[in-house]
């Protein structure tokens, strides 16, 4: 019987988990991979118990890049059909936090991956990169676009010109990467962030989330509006009233996401 190409551990502690599992092609993101990323992180961005979700690969890769084998090909008909697109935006649009574990190698569609995330974790010898130029296409998934929003035009424009790869560490100096740790702690460190974020009032995070991914491409002055107005939203949540008399009575809050 064929391994499922996508495991999923269902959330405990509030931390769900996906990870990629085609070890024997790097990872690589073919469609079925693409629909099960999608579905399974709009199903959990769907359930409470889901306060924060890791995704991850393997020790060798997070994800090396799209299937070439299965679009070499394809026409621009075949292309549209496939709907990647919409997949990518399912993934995007999760409403609760999903931090990255990567390992190996984060290329092409698997840097475009890590990059739809909110925190990215790399392991000290991780490897990053959009080289589609050099198979005579461009990145599909969003690196032309939110490589740049990371990382600034000239720094973007030298890797996705060239198809370079980088590291981890020119990753982290660049603003790409959140966190580096030795390469047997990925996962760990970030399940154990994933942990400390549930253990947050699940509300605020989502607002937090939302106030900055609608506000980064809005002027300041929107950018503002939304935070405010989602800062004052809260003040109507049973989170809110139990976290500020917590910290008054000098306890630890429980909160229910409500």
């Amino acid at each position: 019987m064929t391994a499922p190409v996508v495991l999923v551990e269902r959330p405990a502690d509030g931390v769900g988990l996906v990870r990629i599992n085609r070890p024997e092609a790097r990872n690589a993101l073919n469609l079925e991979v693409r629909r099960l990323i999608a579905r399974n992180l709009t199903e959990m961005g769907e359930d409470d118990a889901t306060r924060c979700i890791v995704l991850a690969g393997n020790e060798k890769s997070f994800a090396a890049g799209a299937d070439i084998k299965e679009m070499a090909g394809a026409g621009t008909v075949d292309m549209l059909l496939r709907g990647t697109h919409k997949l990518w935006r399912a993934i995007a649009a999760c409403p609760k936090p999903v931090i990255a574990a990567v390992n190996g190698f984060a290329l092409g569609g698997g840097c475009e991956l890590a990059m739809t995330c909110d925190i990215i974790i790399a392991g000290e010898s991780a490897r990053f990169g959009q080289p589609e130029v050099r198979i005579g296409i461009i990145p599909g998934g969003g690196g032309t676009q939110r490589l740049p929003r990371s990382v600034g035009k000239y720094k973007a424009m030298r890797y996705l010109l060239t198809g370079d790869l980088f590291s981890a560490t020119e990753a982290f100096d660049m603003g790409l990467v959140s966190e580096i740790v030795p390469d047997a702690e990925v996962e760990k460190r970030a399940v154990e962030m994933a942990r400390q974020i549930a253990d947050l009032p699940p509300l605020a995070i989502q607002q937090a989330k939302e106030a900055v991914l609608r506000g980064m491409d809005a002027a300041l002055d929107a950018g503002l509006a939304i935070e405010t107005r989602a800062s004052q939203i809260l003040f109507s949540s049973q989170d809110q009233k139990e976290g500020m008399a917590a910290f008054i009575e000098k306890r630890k809050p429980r909160f229910r996401g409500k």
